[in-house]
C-alpha cells in the first residue's frame, strides 16, 4: 500500500450519558492513500459516522476521543480548533446523507457556496461567483445561474446533494468522506450521483470514503471495503476478495441477504437479534451472540486478527475457509 494519507490507530469514542460511559468506537485501525476509494459498510450503530466525525473533531464535548488519527502525518486527535478547522473542507470534506438538514433554509444556494469559497479558498467578489457557477456546472446542475438565487426548498432532493457535493469540493479537499450520500434518493438519482462522484475522483485524484448500508453501491465504487460491528473493525479487504470470498460470519451474513440477480431463487438468510447496545457489549467477539459457529471462548476472549490473503484481515476465532458460507449451515456449529 502507498504512503497512506489518512491513517487511523486504535481510534475509540466514549460517550458519557447519566453516570454511565459507553463506547461508541473500539480500537479502529484505518489507512486511506492517496487517490483511493475505500468502503464502510455495516448495520446502524455500528460506529461508521462517528469514526470519521471524531477524525474531525465534529463530536460534542460529552465524547472522549482516543488514540490517533493523522492526515500527512499531521495529528488531529486534541488539535488545537485552528488547526482543524483549517483541514475540514480544504483538506478533508464531508458530504451528510440528509442535504435538507445540511443547507441552511433561510439563504439562497449562491450565498452558501460563495461562503465555503470565502472560507477555504479565500476568494472573494467576481471570483467567488465565477467559481460557484464552475462548481455547480461540474455537479451536472443545469440552469447553474438561476438556481444560485433559489432556496434549497425549491430544489429536489438529488439537486440538494449535488449542491452539497459542490460545497464538498470547493476547498478542493485530498479525501471526501460520503457518509450514505444516496440514502434519500431513487434508483435513478443514486445512479446519477455515484457516477459523478467516481467522474470528480477521476479528474481530481481525490480519495474517497464510501460510507453506505448497501453493500452493491459499494461493491461498485470502490476498491477496498471495511466491514464494521458494534464499534470494531472485524474484516478488510481488497473489494474483489471481499465480495467473492468474505471470511468473517457477520461479512458472510451481510452477503447472504443480498438477493442474487441471477440464477435460481434462493431464501435470503437473516441475521438473527440486533447490534448490541454500546453499553452492554460481550466481553470476547461482539458478534458471538448472533453468529451461527460461535464457541464458548467467543463470549469471553477477544478475536484475534487472521491474515488470509493480500490486504485481507478477518477478526474472527475460526478460520472461515474462502468460498463457504456459514449461513448455509442448518443449525448453529457444535
Amino acid at each position: 500500500m502507498a504512503v497512506p494519507l489518512v491513517a487511523l490507530r486504535g481510534l475509540t469514542v466514549d460517550f458519557e450519558n447519566g453516570g454511565r460511559t459507553s463506547r461508541a468506537v473500539d480500537g479502529i485501525d484505518i489507512e486511506i492513500a492517496p487517490g483511493e476509494a475505500m468502503g464502510i459498510v455495516g448495520e446502524s450503530g455500528s460506529g461508521k459516522s462517528v469514526t470519521w466525525l471524531a477524525a474531525l473533531g465534529l463530536l460534542p464535548g460529552r465524547a472522549r476521543i482516543g488514540g490517533s488519527a493523522r492526515i500527512d502525518g499531521q495529528e488531529l486527535i486534541g488539535a488545537p480548533r485552528r488547526l482543524l478547522e483549517s483541514v475540514r473542507g480544504s483538506r478533508i470534506a464531508m458530504i451528510f446523507q440528509d442535504p435538507s438538514s445540511c443547507l441552511n433554509p433561510v439563504h439562497r444556494i449562491g450565498w452558501q457556496l460563495g461562503e465555503a469559497l470565502k472560507l477555504h479558498r479565500g476568494l472573494s467578489g467576481a471570483a467567488v461567483d465565477a467559481e460557484a457557477l464552475r462548481l455547480l456546472d461540474q455537479v451536472g446542475i443545469a440552469d447553474a445561474r438561476r438556481r444560485l438565487s433559489d432556496y434549497p426548498h425549491q430544489l429536489s432532493g438529488g439537486l440538494n446533494q449535488r449542491v452539497m457535493i459542490a460545497m464538498a469540493l470547493a476547498g478542493g479537499p485530498d479525501l471526501l468522506i460520503a457518509d450514505e450520500p444516496t440514502t434519500a434518493l431513487d434508483a435513478t438519482i443514486q445512479a446519477q450521483i455515484l457516477a459523478l462522484l467516481g467522474s470528480i475522483r477521476r479528474d481530481t485524484g481525490m480519495a474517497m470514503v464510501l460510507i453506505s448500508h448497501d453493500l452493491g453501491v459499494v461493491a461498485e465504487n470502490v476498491d477496498r471495503v471495511a466491514v464494521m460491528y458494534a464499534g470494531r473493525l472485524v474484516e478488510e479487504a481488497l473489494g474483489a476478495d471481499l465480495f467473492a470470498g468474505a471470511r468473517h460470519p457477520y461479512t458472510q451474513g451481510l452477503l447472504a441477504a443480498l438477493p442474487a440477480l441471477t440464477g435460481p431463487r434462493r431464501r435470503l438468510a437473516a441475521i438473527p437479534g440486533t447490534v448490541p447496545d454500546p453499553w452492554n457489549v460481550p466481553a470476547g467477539c461482539r458478534f458471538a451472540p448472533r453468529c451461527p459457529i460461535a464457541e464458548k471462548r467467543c463470549s469471553t476472549e477477544p478475536p484475534p486478527v487472521h491474515r488470509v490473503g493480500l490486504l485481507h484481515r478477518a477478526v474472527c476465532h475460526r478460520q472461515v475457509e474462502a468460498g463457504f458460507s456459514v449461513w448455509s449451515l442448518p443449525r448453529a456449529a457444535e
